[in-house]
């Protein structure tokens, strides 16, 4: 079974036992986290598509880290007129394992 969540803009297909690493989240580390914006679950052989969300479906994750990402340096310039400069950004992030996936009926899609 599978989920289509949209969690920091993004929209993710994850499976029970996945990991991912998504815009930071404000929980601690070793928290259980609920992703209530399922757009779509699947199944085997069937399929279920939200309006824009599936009622009553929950994705549960574990916080596994929260952290930084590498530094991206941002370099800007303009040629014969002697203006450089150098920028670096840090993107904030949180690594989940997704722990379940609750339908919301007893179907089990």
């Amino acid at each position: 079974m599978y989920a289509v969540v949209k969690t920091g803009g993004k929209q993710y297909r994850v499976s029970k036992g996945d990991t991912l690493r998504i815009e930071k989240l404000p929980a601690k580390v070793g928290e259980e986290y609920r992703f209530s914006e399922v757009l779509m679950i699947g199944g085997v052989d069937s399929l279920k598509i939200g309006t824009p969300v599936v009622t009553d479906a929950l994705v549960t994750a574990r916080i596994l880290e929260q952290d930084r990402a590498k530094k991206v340096l941002v370099f800007k310039f303009k040629r014969r007129k002697g203006y450089k400069k150098l920028i670096g950004h840090r993107q904030d992030f949180t690594r989940v394992e997704i722990t379940d996936i609750q339908t919301g009926s007893g179907d089990g899609v």
